[in-house]
C-alpha cells in the first residue's frame, strides 16, 4: 500500500491563462459604469495603485514546481492543441444539386464529400482555448465584436440593396405605395363624412369637431384640402345662427351665470374663432391656381346664405376682386353674388349694400376703369324707395302734435294735487319700459327705422353716382389724349371703353334719382359723347373714337333724363336729334353678336326719341321719314322692320309729310314753297328740305324678298288713300325681335311649302299688321334653272377666254411690230457705217 501512493505521480494542474490585452479604444463603458464611478471616486481610487506584474506572477505559478518545469509543461500544451488542430478535419458533403454521385462496385450510390480545416482566427495566435476556459472580459469583448460585424453586414446588404433593386421590386414597391395612399385617402374621406354628419347632427355637443376638419385643409393632398373646404361649407352654412356673435367683455366674464350661459359662450366662441380659421385658409389659398375654383365658389356661396354674420368685410372684398375676372366662371359666380346680395337686402338689412357698392366704387377707381362691364352691371339690380322720405314728413307732423301735447299736459298737471305724482311716475316707468322694448326689437330686426334707410340709401346712391360719372370723366380724357396722340383718328370699337355701355344703362335707369344740381352737366358730357365729330367742331372731333351704339347709348341716356326731369329742367334736345340724323348713315350691320347689339340699340333710339315724343316740326319729320326709307334699303330686314315702323308711325302722326308718298314732278305738293332742292347728305335735319323729295323707295321695298317687309312697305304707300284707316301700332324694338326670331328659324323654300309652320308664324305675325299676308309664289324647276346657270356661266367662261387670247394676240402683234421696227433700223445704221468707211 505504501509503495504505491509512493510511486503515484503527483499530478501538475496549469493555471489558466490571462485574459488577452484590449485596447482602450475597444473598451466599451457604460453611462451607468461611469456614473458609479464618478460618485464613488473615493471608494475605487485603489485601483489605480495596484502592482499588476507582481499580481500576474503570483497567479501564474504553480506551487512545488520550478520554473524551468513550468516552461516545459506549457510548451507540451502548447505543442499537443497544435496537433490536435493539424488532425482535425471537418467532412462536408457536397449538395446533391451541384454534383452527380457515384457508384461503388458494390452497387452502393454515395455523393463526394470534401474536408475542410478549421480556421484559426488570426487574433488568437497560438492559444489553445479548447483547454482554457475564457472569462468573463473575454466572452464582452468577443460577443461586442460579433454585433459589429452582423451590423457591418447588415448595412452592406441594405446598401447592395437600395443600389441594384430589381424592376420587379421598384414596381411592388410603387403599388404598395399607391394602395396605401389610396387607403390613405378613403380613410381620410370617411373621416371627413363622419365629423360633418356629427356636426349637422347634434352642433352644440360636436363643436370641437370643427377644429379636426380644419385640420384637413393642411393636407399635402389636393383633393383631400378642396373636400375639406366643400364639407366646412356645408357645415357652417348649417350650423350658423341668424345674428351676429358678440362675445362678452372681460367684466360680462368676471359675472357669475348659468351652466347653460356658459354652454352657450362656448360654443359661440368656438363657432367664431373655427369660422375666422376658415375664411383665413380661404384667403391664403385663393393665391394658388389649383384652389381658386373652390375658394371663390365657396366664399360665394357663404355671401349668398350668410351676409349677416361676422367677418362679412372679408367675403366681400374677395368677391369684388374677382368680378371682373377674365375666368367667365369665377366672374359669373362673382356678379350672381353681388345681384343676390342687392335683391335679398332682408337678410342684412341693406348694410351689405353699402358696402359692397363702396367696394366696387373702389375697385372701378384702382383699375382706371379698365374692368368686364358685367363688374359695372351689377348695379343695375339696385333697387331704391322713391317714397322714403313721405313717412318723415308725416313723423315730424306727429312729433309736432306729441310737444304740444304734452306741454298742455304739463300744464295742467301742475294745477293738479300732489297725489297725482304716483300715477305720473307709473306712466314714466311704462313709457320707459316701452322704448327698452322697442330698441330691442330693433336690435333683433334686420328692418332698420326710415331714417337709417335713407341713410344707406343716399350711401348707395352717391357711391352710384359716383362710379358712373367716374367713367364718363374717364371716357372723355382718354378719347382727349388718343386723339391729340394719333392725328388720324379712327373708330376704335368698345374695347378702349368696356363701362361706357353698362354706365350710360344705369344712368337711363335711376335718371329720375339723379341731383338736378349735376344734370346740365351730364347732359354737356352726353352731348361731347354723342358729337359725330365734324371739322367745325373740334371738341365733337375728339369723341370720333367712340362706337354708333355708344353714341346712340348718349342720345337715349339723354333723352330719359329729360322726361324724368321734365318739370325741372328747360334743355333743348335738338343737338341729339342731329346726331341720331347723323348715326343712321353710319350704321353698318353684320352677323356678329355686336352688330346685333347695335340693332337693338337703333331700335330703342328710334322708340324713344322719334316714336314716344309726339310733338315734332313738319321738316325734321320729313327728314327722318326720307332717311328711314333710304336706310331700309340698305341693310338686313331686322333693321329695316324697326325703321320702316318708325316710319309710318311718324307718317301717322304728321299728316302734312304724307305728301311725299305723291309722285308729283319736282317733288311733294309742298315743295315749293318750303325747299328749292333736297340735299340727302345734310347734316341738319330742318334744313335738308326733305318735303321736296319723294318716297321712291317704298316701291323698291314692296319687291322686298321678305314678305313681310314687302307687305309693310305696300301699306304705307297707300296711306294718303285711307286717311281715316285705323293702323295696329308696334314700338321699333317689337318689331325688330320679332324678325329676329322670324329670321332664326325661318329657312327660304323655293318649292312655296310654307305651310308646315302656320302655328308659328300666326303667333308670330299677330303684333305685325293683318295685312302681311302674301300669295305663294308659283314652284319653280330646278332642272331648267340649273340649265340656264350652265349657259350663263359657260358663256362667262368665253367670253373670258376671248379675253384672254385677244391680249395675247395684242401683245403678238406689237412685239412683231418692234422687231420690224429694229430690223429697220439696224439696216439703215449698216448702210451709214458703209458710207463713212468708203469717204
Amino acid at each position: 500500500m505504501g509503495k504505491g501512493k509512493g510511486k503515484q505521480r503527483k499530478q501538475i494542474i496549469l493555471p489558466p491563462e490571462l485574459p488577452p490585452e484590449i485596447a482602450e479604444d475597444e473598451i466599451q463603458v457604460s453611462d451607468e459604469d461611469l456614473q458609479f464611478v464618478d460618485e464613488n471616486k473615493d471608494y475605487a481610487g485603489f485601483v489605480s495603485r495596484l502592482d499588476t506584474h507582481s499580481i500576474n506572477r503570483q497567479v501564474t505559478r504553480v506551487e512545488g514546481v520550478s520554473e524551468d518545469a513550468l516552461e516545459a509543461l506549457y510548451e507540451k500544451r502548447r505543442r499537443k492543441a497544435l496537433e490536435q488542430k493539424e488532425d482535425e478535419r471537418i467532412v462536408v458533403e457536397v449538395a446533391p444539386v451541384d454534383v452527380l454521385p457515384v457508384k461503388s462496385l458494390d452497387g452502393e450510390v454515395y455523393y463526394r464529400t470534401f474536408s475542410q480545416s478549421a480556421e484559426v482566427p488570426e487574433d488568437e495566435g497560438d492559444v489553445d482555448k479548447s483547454m482554457v476556459k475564457m472569462t468573463k472580459a473575454e466572452r464582452r469583448a468577443k460577443l461586442k465584436k460579433s454585433k459589429k460585424e452582423a451590423k457591418k453586414l447588415e448595412k452592406e446588404s441594405t446598401k447592395a440593396e437600395e443600389v441594384q433593386p430589381t424592376q420587379q421590386e421598384s414596381a411592388l414597391a410603387e403599388v404598395k405605395e399607391d394602395l396605401t395612399a389610396e387607403e390613405a385617402f378613403e380613410t381620410k374621406k370617411r373621416k371627413l363624412a363622419e365629423l360633418g354628419m356629427a356636426l349637422l347632427a347634434d352642433p352644440e355637443a360636436n363643436i370641437k369637431s370643427l377644429k379636426e376638419m380644419l385640420q384637413f385643409t393642411k393636407d399635402g393632398d389636393q383633393s383631400i384640402v378642396k373636400l375639406g373646404l366643400l364639407s366646412l361649407l356645408a357645415v357652417f352654412k348649417d350650423i350658423i345662427p341668424g345674428y351676429r356673435i358678440r362675445l362678452p367683455t372681460e367684466k360680462e366674464l368676471e359675472m357669475k351665470v348659468s351652466k347653460e350661459v356658459k354652454k352657450m359662450r362656448f360654443y359661440e366662441s368656438t363657432l367664431l374663432s373655427a369660422y375666422k380659421g376658415y375664411l383665413q385658409k380661404l384667403l391664403a389659398l385663393e393665391k394658388q391656381p389649383i384652389f381658386h375654383h373652390v375658394v371663390v365658389r365657396c366664399v360665394c356661396t357663404l355671401v349668398d346664405a350668410v351676409p349677416h354674420f361676422n367677418f362679412r368685410e372679408s367675403l366681400l372684398v374677395a368677391v369684388v376682386r374677382n368680378i371682373g375676372s377674365s375666368d367667365d366662371v369665377v366672374r359669373r359666380l362673382c356678379c350672381l353674388a353681388i345681384k343676390s346680395l342687392f335683391t335679398n337686402e332682408g337678410k342684412h338689412g341693406g348694410e351689405a349694400t353699402v358696402e359692397a357698392v363702396r367696394l366696387i366704387a373702389e375697385h372701378v377707381k384702382a383699375h382706371d376703369c379698365q374692368l368686364h362691364p358685367d363688374s359695372v352691371e351689377v348695379l343695375m339690380s339696385l333697387s331704391f324707395d322713391d317714397d322714403l322720405g313721405k313717412p318723415e314728413v308725416q313723423d315730424d307732423n306727429n312729433k309736432m302734435k306729441y310737444k304740444k301735447n304734452k306741454k298742455r299736459k304739463n300744464s295742467e298737471e301742475s294745477n293738479q294735487l300732489q297725489g297725482n305724482d304716483r300715477k305720473k311716475s307709473k306712466k314714466e316707468i311704462i313709457a320707459k319700459m316701452k322704448e327698452e322694448v322697442a330698441a330691442d326689437y330693433k336690435s333683433v330686426s334686420y328692418t332698420p327705422d326710415v331714417a337709417e334707410r335713407k341713410r344707406m340709401q343716399s350711401e348707395t346712391l352717391s357711391a352710384v353716382f359716383e362710379t358712373y360719372f367716374r367713367i364718363l370723366r374717364h371716357t372723355m380724357q382718354s378719347s382727349e389724349a388718343s386723339s391729340e396722340a394719333n392725328g388720324n383718328l379712327t373708330p376704335s370699337g368698345s374695347g378702349a371703353h368696356p363701362l361706357l355701355a353698362p354706365c350710360l344703362s344705369g344712368l337711363g335707369k335711376f335718371s329720375h334719382l339723379i341731383d338736378l344740381d349735376y344734370i346740365g352737366d351730364l347732359m354737356n358730357y352726353l352731348k361731347r359723347l354723342a358729337a359725330r365729330g365734324s371739322n367745325s367742331d373740334s371738341s365733337a372731333l375728339k369723341m370720333q373714337n367712340l362706337t354708333v351704339s355708344e353714341r346712340l347709348r348718349c342720345c337715349i341716356v339723354a333723352f330719359k333724363v329729360m322726361r324724368s326731369n321734365l318739370d325741372a329742367l328747360n334743355v333743348d334736345l335738338q343737338d341729339f336729334f342731329v346726331q341720331l340724323y347723323n348715326l343712321v348713315l353710319e350704321y353698318k350691320p353684320g352677323s356678329c353678336l355686336c352688330c346685333r347689339d347695335q340693332g337693338e340699340v337703333l331700335a330703342e333710339a328710334l322708340k324713344v326719341m322719334l316714336c314716344d315724343d309726339r310733338q315734332h316740326d313738319m321738316q325734321k319729320a320729313a327728314a327722318f321719314v326720307k332717311r328711314l326709307a333710304t336706310f331700309s334699303l340698305c341693310f338686313g330686314s331686322a333693321e329695316s322692320m324697326a325703321a320702316l315702323v318708325t316710319l309710318k308711325q311718324l307718317l301717322q302722326r304728321n299728316v302734312k309729310c304724307r305728301n311725299l308718298l305723291e309722285n308729283d314732278a319736282g317733288g311733294g305738293s309742298v315743295s315749293g314753297s318750303i325747299a328749292v332742292k333736297y340735299q340727302p347728305y345734310g347734316s341738319d335735319p330742318s334744313l335738308s328740305g326733305a318735303l321736296a323729295s319723294v318716297l321712291w323707295e317704298l316701291n323698291l321695298l314692296s319687291k322686298h324678298y321678305h314678305p313681310t317687309i314687302s307687305t309693310l312697305a305696300s301699306g304705307i304707300s297707300s296711306m294718303n288713300s285711307a286717311q281715316n284707316q285705323v293702323y295696329i301700332n308696334i314700338s321699333p324694338q317689337q318689331a325688330f325681335k320679332n324678325l329676329l326670331l322670324e329670321e332664326e328659324s325661318f329657312k327660304f323654300n323655293p318649292q312655296g311649302s310654307t305651310q308646315k309652320s302656320n302655328s308659328k308664324s300666326k303667333s308670330r305675325t299677330t303684333a305685325l299688321p293683318s295685312t302681311l299676308v302674301r300669295d305663294e309664289p308659283p314652284p319653280i324647276d330646278e332642272n331648267e334653272v340649273g340649265k340656264k346657270l350652265s349657259r350663263h356661266f359657260a358663256l362667262l367662261r368665253d367670253i373670258k377666254e376671248n379675253e384672254r387670247l385677244r391680249g395675247e394676240l395684242d401683245r403678238t402683234t406689237t412685239s412683231l411690230q418692234l422687231y420690224e421696227e429694229y430690223k429697220k433700223q439696224r439696216k439703215s445704221g449698216i448702210k451709214k457705217s458703209k458710207r463713212s468707211v468708203g469717204i
